[in-house]
């Protein structure tokens, strides 16, 4: 088991009590469970199970283009030992089912960290990423961590503003992204985003910067019509991405 297990949002008393307020410090906590202090615009989950005032689940429809997959509310679950497992299956010959997790709530200049473990698989993407755009009828502005499965000792960074994206960089993380947990993070600013690999900087972007603020969002799929970007997917199912924990701390 994890140890020193624990959840903060800004913003959502409801998450603790409906008597916190923002601030304050838990004065009564419960054997085995730590005092929890609320910060405005703060997240932070160590995924214990799930805290629907935080997350929602997409279920039911598919992102469509180059999404080959419906997504399934089904297909997240939680370890006992405080895990969030990404779930890629398939419920029929062509059919393929997978997952994705998101905020309730936008965020936006700061920084964006997640503890996580990729699927390996050609045709395959799991990510990390923050999200808003003309289904939330706003501008499509996007910054993204993503690990492609075809080959995980690599991860992808990439950014669009207003829908205009272009921006991809490949980093060599020097390890097997899919073996073992690491931490990645992107720290947004007005005027640039960092990318760092286990606390180091290792991308810098300066040009055209998204502003509008976005949902952190994970998720796991399978791609078609992408084949020189992802490599054809050969159907292996299931496959799982796993997350330890994500944080957002503001500017």
């Amino acid at each position: 088991m994890k140890q020193s297990k624990w959840l903060i949002a800004a913003g959502v008393a409801a998450v603790i009590s409906a008597a916190v307020w923002a601030g304050m410090t838990l004065a009564n906590d419960p054997p085995g469970k730590e005092t929890v202090q609320m910060k405005e615009g703060f997240l932070q989950d160590d995924f214990n199970g799930y805290q629907e005032e935080l997350w929602n689940k997409a279920d039911g429809y598919s992102n469509g283009s180059m999404f080959n997959c419906t997504w399934r509310a089904d297909n997240i679950s939680f370890t006992e030992d405080g895990l969030l497992t990404l779930s890629l299956t398939s419920p029929s010959a062509g059919q393929y089912d997978g997952s994705e997790y998101r905020t309730a709530v936008k965020y936006g200049y700061g920084r964006y960290e997640v503890t996580m473990k990729p699927a390996a698989n050609p045709g395959i993407v799991s990510s990390f990423f923050t999200y808003t755009g003309p289904s939330e009828g706003e501008p499509w502005d996007e910054i993204d961590i993503e690990f492609l499965g075809k080959d995980t000792t690599k991860v992808q960074f990439n950014y669009f503003t207003d829908g205009a994206g272009g921006h991809e960089f490949i980093y060599d993380l020097g390890f097997d992204a899919a073996e073992e947990f690491h931490t990645y993070a992107f720290e947004w600013k007005k005027d640039s985003i960092t990318w760092y690999v286990d606390d180091q900087p290792v991308h810098t972007a300066t040009d055209n910067i998204p502003s509008v603020p976005g949902r952190v969002m994970m998720n796991l799929w399978n791609g078609t019509g992408v084949d020189e970007w992802l490599e054809p997917y050969d159907g292996q199912a299931p496959l799982y991405a796993s997350y330890d924990k994500v944080r957002f701390i503001p500017e």
